[in-house]
């Protein structure tokens, strides 16, 4: 059975960065995509970054290009997404997903397993 479980969200102020991890269990993240997404309240989730199971293939959001980075570590079976220069609009629940039937996507729909969230509060 896979699990994710994400962790490193916390309430930082703008200008600043955070690391958030995704530690996974059952299948090993170079295995499938994984990808990270968030939803704010009364939004949809959305996507924010993916990297494919080559590990390095990546996609970002046009939102969160060149501020925030996807990586894994194999031997960790952990991805990890360094969120800098953070801002009030990154404020959100933070999800990390795996897809273990595609290389690489950033379809929220394709995505078969998903964490518990952790919460990213950025204050102005």
């Amino acid at each position: 059975q896979v699990q994710l479980v994400e962790s490193g969200g916390g309430l930082v102020q703008a200008g600043d960065s955070l690391r958030l991890s995704c530690a996974a269990s059952g299948r090993t993240v170079n295995s499938g995509a994984m990808g990270w997404f968030r939803q704010a309240p009364g939004k949809e989730r959305e996507f924010v970054a993916s990297i494919g199971r080559n590990g390095v293939t990546t996609y970002y959001a046009d939102s969160v290009k060149g501020r925030f980075t996807i990586s894994r570590d194999n031997a960790k079976n952990t991805v990890y997404l360094q969120m800098n220069s953070l801002k009030p609009e990154d404020t959100a629940v933070y999800y990390c997903a795996a897809n273990y039937r595609l290389r690489i996507s950033v379809d929220v729909a394709s995505f078969d397993y998903w964490g518990q969230g952790t919460q990213v509060t950025i204050s102005s």
